[in-house]
């Protein structure tokens, strides 16, 4: 009995993270070779629950998967992820990734073109330049989805 008791606390000592590993959102990452501010974003995701892997491309190989993915050209930045039928490109937060995911609207995704200083993966937040989230719809068109002023 006493080695079930012993068996029994170490398994409910791990189930918290254990359930976190199974929760994790998967997120697809396709980035160019080398690109320190994508593995930064990437790391950001993984401190707010998912589970990006990174896939990298070449230049154009990439800029030709944004544009086939519904990305508008004036949205473009460094990186693109895929999540749950959605494309996010650039240095979008997580919680914003997490609103889309929960409101579910008929949209290809969400960007953050350019890479402002102070987004997730681009430098602290605590010094960040104003910037916003766009929502892409599936028209080209975009509008604002959230807004992050200068800190």
């Amino acid at each position: 009995m006493k080695h079930l008791t012993q068996a029994l606390t170490i398994v409910f000592a791990f189930l918290p993270a254990t359930q976190a590993l199974a929760e994790a959102i998967p997120v697809d990452v396709r980035k160019t070779n080398g690109c320190g501010c994508c593995l930064s974003w990437m790391s950001h995701l993984e401190e707010n629950g998912f589970a990006p892997t990174g896939q990298d491309m070449f230049g154009g190989l990439l800029v030709r998967f944004k544009l086939d993915n519904g990305v508008p050209q004036r949205m473009v930045s460094c990186h693109t992820g895929l999540v749950d039928g959605y494309v996010i490109e650039g240095h979008v937060p997580a919680a914003d990734i997490r609103r889309l995911l929960e409101e579910r609207p008929d949209a290809v995704g969400l960007a953050v073109p350019g890479m402002p200083y102070g987004s997730p993966g681009m430098g602290p937040e605590e010094d960040r330049e104003a910037y916003d989230v766009y929502l892409i719809q599936r028209d080209g068109s975009t509008e604002v989805f959230s807004s992050y002023p200068e800190e």
